[in-house]
Parts: structure tokens; C-alpha cells; sequence
């Protein structure tokens, strides 16, 4: 689904689109919200109303991931990365772990 498709999808599906709205928090910029409304939208049909929160856990999971480099466990990064493949975030910030600055300033 990209960019395109998801606007198409939330004309079409207002309700839908209503109910994930109320989901953005109020720190969100709009390209940290377009990106996570997406993944939201994405993966929205793989979980039953009751495991909403959870889907909306896993959102917050990769966006933090992806946006404040935010570490998580090997096996809980892997699954939102599949779910999350093909949402492309422009610009998206690069972090570095203490262990990479470390090594590099060692290399000096």
C-alpha cells in the first residue's frame, strides 16, 4: 500500500479512516503520523478488534524504531520490519549505536 493507495483507501472508507485517526498522539508530526497510519492501515485486517491494541502497540514499536532509535529484541524488530515492508519514510533519521561511534573513534 503506498502513499497513494492510502489516501485512496481512507476516501473510501471513512469510518475506517475516523477510527485510526483517533489512534494519532498529539506528538506525532505528520510525517511520523502518515507513516504509522499506514503501517496501521496495512496490517489492520490481520488482527480481530480485540488485538487492536496490540497492532497499535506494534505501530508505536516500529515508529519509535524508526524514527527516535528506539532498540527493541531481535525477534519483536522482525516483525514489525515485515510488517512495516514497503512503507518507505523519506528522510528518515540515521542513528548510530555507542558501540559504532566507539568503534570508529578507536579507529582514528
Amino acid at each position: 500500500m503506498s502513499a497513494l493507495d492510502v489516501q485512496d483507501f481512507i476516501q473510501q472508507n471513512r469510518a475506517v479512516a475516523e477510527q485510526v485517526e483517533t489512534f494519532r498522539g498529539y506528538w506525532e508530526s505528520e510525517k511520523h503520523w502518515a507513516a504509522r497510519r499506514e503501517f496501521i492501515l496495512r496490517n489492520k485486517s490481520d488482527f480481530s478488534p480485540d488485538q487492536q491494541d496490540q497492532l497499535i502497540s506494534l505501530s508505536m514499536v516500529w515508529a519509535n524504531n524508526v524514527f527516535m532509535g528506539c532498540r527493541y529484541s531481535e525477534e519483536l524488530l522482525e516483525r514489525v520490519k515485515e510488517m512495516a515492508e514497503g512503507i518507505v519514510v523519506e528522510d528518515a533519521p540515521v542513528f548510530k549505536t555507542r558501540d559504532e561511534i566507539m568503534k570508529k573513534q578507536q579507529g582514528r
